[in-house]
């Protein structure tokens, strides 16, 4: 009898293990083989890129899709998805398989995808997406019962940044993959991919125009007009190293800080690089990166949306071992000064780094805002306005620093005094004023000018009196800044006022921004 209960025993590990291999292979070795032939990678193969090795512990490996006749050819009914370790950290992951049904999503699909979100919720770990594929199912979806159980998934819908969220976009995803990157903090595309609500085919049949899958949602697209993707790659390699990068700048959940990171940079390292780089010619562009890569840590930053607003810079770097972000102006783009889309890259920045908990710090260099009819028409003074509404409700650690200038509004949109800062500092050569001295003085005094004998003479003199008017010291005098350092000693003033801002609650924020849309 024992040796019957043996062999059955073993008989069913031998039906498991078969069960098993026949998953692993999801649509079959021929749809595998024509995924390398597009040079694409595999859901499994992605997935050993991505995490340590033997790490992985896969959930729902033998689910399969509800439609009925349908059970033997949709492994994992094409998206896996499991738990396991990047650099040590635990993780939830999900993986689009194209091999079955080209990654379009049944409803069993949904329900694995919806226990990893909870699971990556209720335990407090990331949630890494490898996404691609052609959006809802038509079998699963169609019909007045089968839309109703597939609308919007509420997990999305409701997430508050509760955790991270890090999307690839590694192959030409419509539908639910583009809901997941949008709704996510970071993503990462890889070139020659396209991401958009729904593909060429669908977009010709449903308005009858005819459009490639690069021009409807390829990188340039995003890169220029919509900024959903923070980085662009040339390989799914780039775009997975890219998602490691970005975690490691990251708490694992919102109630803890980012992990802090030895350095053997001198925290005090006096930066004497600081006088060559930055002209004090308000007029001469310099690139501010320059400056940032001598502030932080060893040199090290991971830039965000670099190709989308271009006139602001957003970067994640650490100051003595500490996460900070970072944002700062480009005098090398529009002279520092900011429109729409820099708006919308400063807010989508400062609801990332509140969120989960990390530092600000503003590198001021911008004569204003790019203002003009056309900038009306996107909305300027609601992009300004939203800007600021996102700095005011911020209550993490916020630290801003004139570099060169800060003309008018867009003082306070880089936390100016009034702003929350903890510290506002300047520069010794530094210029804060209501506007330019060219434009101030041709609005304030252009009559004056005008009547004058030596209308030049008198232009020199009034610009004269109008640099005196905008040295930081007379805000100095007033206590409206807190104090003029000495550009060499940057670092060591951010390194300072970081520890004694951290000292209360360390870097944790009230989350008061944890609800605000992932786009605008």
């Amino acid at each position: 009898m024992e040796k019957l209960k043996e062999e059955n025993m073993e008989e069913a590990i031998e039906d498991l293990q078969k069960r098993k291999a026949k998953a692993k292979l999801g649509g079959g070795k021929e749809k595998i083989e024509r995924q390398h032939s597009l040079r694409h990678s595999t859901a499994r193969e992605r997935i050993d890129m991505l995490v340590d090795p033997d790490t992985f512990l896969e959930l729902g490996m033998l689910a399969h899709s509800d439609q009925i006749g349908m059970e033997e050819q949709s492994a994992g009914d094409g998206v896996i998805t499991g738990l396991a370790k990047v650099n040590g950290r635990p993780v939830v992951l999900q993986a689009a398989d194209k091999t079955v049904f080209a990654g379009t999503e049944g409803m069993v699909y949904f329900r694995k995808t919806q226990a990893a979100h909870e699971f990556a919720v209720k335990r407090g770990f990331p949630l890494l997406s490898l996404m691609e594929g052609g959006g809802l199912r038509m079998p699963d979806g169609m019909g007045s019962d089968g839309i109703s159980q597939m609308l919007f998934p509420n997990e999305l819908l409701l997430h508050r940044r509760e955790v991270p969220m890090i999307t690839a976009i590694l192959g030409d995803s419509f539908g639910g993959p583009t809901w997941t990157a949008v709704s996510s903090d970071f993503v990462t595309q890889v070139k020659g991919t396209s991401m958009a609500v729904a593909g060429p085919r669908m977009l010709e049949v449903a308005t009858g125009e005819k459009v490639s899958n690069e021009e409807l949602g390829g990188w340039e697209v995003h890169a220029d007009y919509t900024g959903q993707v923070e980085r662009f790659t040339a390989s799914e390699e780039s775009s997975i190293k890219e998602m490691k990068q970005f975690l490691d700048y990251m708490p694992l959940h919102s109630g803890e800080e980012p992990p802090y990171k030895e350095t053997m940079d001198d925290p005090y390292r006096k930066i004497d690089e600081m006088v060559n780089i930055v002209p004090i010619r308000k007029k001469r562009a310099y690139d501010m990166k320059k400056v940032i890569k001598l502030i932080v840590d060893g040199g090290d930053y991971f830039e965000l949306k670099s190709l989308y607003g271009t006139a602001l810079i957003t970067v994640l770097a650490r100051i003595n071992g500490r996460v900070v972000g970072i944002i700062a102006n480009q005098p090398m783009k529009f002279a520092g000064a900011a429109g729409a889309k820099e708006c919308e890259k400063a807010t989508d920045f400062i609801c990332l780094c509140d969120s989960y908990n990390i530092p600000l710090i503003f590198l001021h260099d911008i004569p204003g805002f790019r203002v003009s009819s056309e900038a009306e028409k996107l909305k300027m003074p609601t992009k300004i306005m939203m800007w600021n509404q996102a700095l005011a409700q911020s209550t993490v650690p916020k630290i801003s620093i004139v570099i060169r200038k800060s003309v008018g509004a867009a003082y306070g949109n880089m936390c100016g005094p009034t702003m929350g800062a903890d510290f506002v500092v300047a520069w010794p050569t530094a210029e804060i004023n209501f506007t330019g001295p060219e434009v101030g003085i041709n609005v304030v005094y252009g009559r004056e000018i005008q009547k004058a004998e030596n209308a030049e003479q008198k232009r020199l003199e009034l610009l004269e009196s109008w640099g005196f008017d905008s040295s930081p010291y007379k805000a100095a005098g007033k206590h409206l800044i807190d104090d003029i350092i000495d550009p060499r000693d940057t670092r060591k003033f951010l390194s300072q006022t970081l520890e004694y801002a951290c000292a209360k609650n360390g870097s944790k924020s009230e989350r008061r921004l944890a609800n605000w849309p992932t786009g605008f």
